[in-house]
C-alpha cells in the first residue's frame, strides 16, 4: 500500500507536522505564492500521481488569511492535485466554514454549505473529514463525495473523565435546545466512560424585542458539575445565559465544552463573568482574538493531532472509523 502524502496548507503548518509526526511521515512539500493583486498560485513540489494524497486547511480567518482566503487556496490546490493525477484526494477540515448556514431562514436566502460543497466536488475531493460540524445530518447531505464527520465527544470524554471525583455529581447541559443529538451522545459516552448515571438539562433561549433573556432550565443541577455541551463559542452571550441559570439553579461549578473556539472581540469581556469556570475546546481553531487574560486564565486546549492521524490512518488503510469512534 502506497505512503499517503499530506499537505498542510497556509495556517496550517503547525499542526500538519504534529500529525505527520503521529503517522510517522514527513509533511509533502508545496508551493503557495501570491501576487501583488491578490491572486494565488499553489502546486505540489513532488509526484501525486497515483498516490492518495490527504490536505489539512482549517477553514477559519486568522490574523494572516481570510476564511474566503483559505477556501481559495484550498479550492485551487485540489484541482491542482486532481490534474497532476492523485488517486484520492482526502480534504481534511477541522473546522468547516459556512456549515452553520445550511438551511433557510428567511426568503431568498442563501445555502451556502451547498455551494460550497458544489465547489469543493468540482475541483476534484474525494472525500471530506472535519470536526463537529454544526449540523452533521445537513453537512451529509450536502457532499455528493465521501464524508466523514468526527464528533468531538470521541476526543473530549476521555480527555475529561479523569478529571471527576469519585461520585461527583455531573450534567450534561444544553446552552439551547438545538444541539439534542450532540449533548445526548456526549452524555452517553461519558456514562459509559465514568460507569455511573450522568444527568442532563437544558435551557431555554428566549429573545425579546431582538435581546437575548434568560430562559428557563429544564433539569437537575444542583450539586451538580456541570458542562455546557455546544459545537463552538463565539460571543459567549448564550453560553453564559445557560452558565448563570445553572448556577442559580445550584449547581456547583460550570465548565463549557465546545469543539470550535472562534471567539469574537466580544468574547473578551462577556467570558469574565464567574458563574462560567472553565472553558474547554480543541485546538482546531487558534483563539488569537481572546486576548484578556482573565478569560485565558479559563481556558484549556485540547490537542487534535493525535485524533487526526488516527482517522487518516484508519481511512487509508480501510479500516472503520465508526467502530473507532464509538469504543
Amino acid at each position: 500500500m502506497a505512503t499517503p502524502l499530506l499537505f498542510a496548507l497556509s495556517g496550517s503548518r503547525d499542526l500538519g507536522q504534529r500529525i505527520a509526526a503521529c503517522l510517522e511521515i514527513e509533511l509533502a512539500r508545496h508551493e503557495e505564492r501570491r501576487f501583488e493583486d491578490g491572486e494565488h498560485k499553489l502546486r505540489p513540489l513532488q509526484s501525486v500521481r497515483r498516490q492518495p494524497v490527504f490536505v489539512l486547511s482549517p477553514l477559519h480567518s486568522d490574523p494572516d488569511l481570510s476564511v474566503n482566503d483559505k477556501l481559495m487556496r484550498l479550492a485551487l490546490f485540489t484541482g491542482a492535485l486532481r490534474d497532476a493525477s492523485a488517486a484520492e484526494i482526502t480534504l481534511l477540515t477541522p473546522y468547516l466554514a459556512y456549515a452553520r448556514k445550511d438551511r433557510r431562514t428567511k426568503p431568498r436566502d442563501p445555502l451556502s454549505l451547498r455551494y460550497l460543497a458544489a465547489m469543493l466536488e468540482a475541483v476534484g475531493a474525494d472525500r471530506i473529514v472535519t470536526l463537529e460540524v454544526h449540523n452533521p445530518a445537513a453537512f451529509q447531505n450536502a457532499f455528493r463525495i465521501v464524508t466523514e464527520h468526527l464528533p468531538a465527544a470521541a476526543l473530549f470524554v476521555p480527555h475529561l473523565a479523569s478529571q471527576f471525583q469519585e461520585g461527583e455529581k455531573i450534567a450534561v447541559v444544553l446552552p439551547d435546545t438545538g444541539g439534542f443529538k450532540r449533548a445526548q451522545d456526549f452524555r452517553q459516552r461519558l456514562e459509559a466512560t465514568l460507569g455511573r448515571t450522568v444527568a442532563s438539562a437544558f435551557v431555554e433561549k428566549l429573545r425579546s424585542g431582538g435581546e437575548l433573556t434568560h430562559g428557563r432550565l429544564v433539569g437537575e443541577v444542583k450539586d451538580h458539575t456541570v458542562l455546557i455541551v455546544d459545537d463552538l463559542i463565539v460571543t459567549g452571550r448564550t453560553l453564559i445565559h445557560a452558565a448563570r441559570s445553572c448556577k442559580q439553579a445550584g449547581a456547583r461549578q460550570v465548565l463549557a465544552v465546545a469543539a470550535h473556539g472562534l471567539f469574537d472581540a466580544s468574547a473578551n469581556d462577556l467570558l469574565t463573568d464567574p458563574a462560567l469556570e472553565r472553558i474547554v475546546i480543541s485546538d482546531s481553531v487558534a483563539p488569537h482574538k481572546l486576548k484578556n487574560p482573565a478569560v485565558r486564565a479559563k481556558l484549556e486546549c485540547v490537542p487534535t493531532a493525535s485524533f487526526f492521524a488516527e482517522a487518516l490512518r484508519r481511512i487509508h488503510q480501510g479500516e472503520s472509523l465508526n467502530a473507532w469512534l464509538a469504543s
